[in-house]
């Protein structure tokens, strides 16, 4: 499984690549292939404060609707519209075009309780 090593990662499988105060958040390599082919992303509001493990968008697949959390408390700041126009971006391209949200980060502390790609590779093992 692919796991870039400049992300954190929480044990629901979301991503985060952290530049200053701006956290991308999208889902995994890995929970993308659990979940398959995705056909639909639901994003959250902007402007919408969430707190780390607050349920703040929703993914679709063929087999599931499945809640994406919040890697740590933030505003959300950005979406992104390409998933919502072509929601297969979250199976095609995880970690680039297929991001789900940014959020201003609240807590940088919080970003220490993310894995680190190696440790979230032990994990999906």
């Amino acid at each position: 499984m692919n796991t870039p090593a400049e992300l954190r990662y929480a044990t629901s499988h979301e991503w985060a690549r952290l530049e200053g105060d701006i956290a991308t958040v999208g889902i995994s390599d890995h929970a993308q292939a659990e979940l398959t082919d995705v056909v639909f992303v639901e994003l959250p509001a902007l402007g919408r404060s969430v707190d780390a493990g607050d349920p703040t968008a929703v993914v679709e697949s063929v087999k599931a609707a499945s809640d994406i959390y919040a890697p740590v408390s933030g505003e959300i700041v950005e979406v992104n519209p390409l998933v919502e126009a072509d929601p297969s971006l979250v199976n095609t391209d995880p970690y680039g075009k297929g991001w789900i949200f940014k959020l201003k980060v609240k807590d940088a502390a919080q970003v220490s309780n993310l894995l680190d790609a190696s440790s979230y590779g032990a994990l999906i093992g």
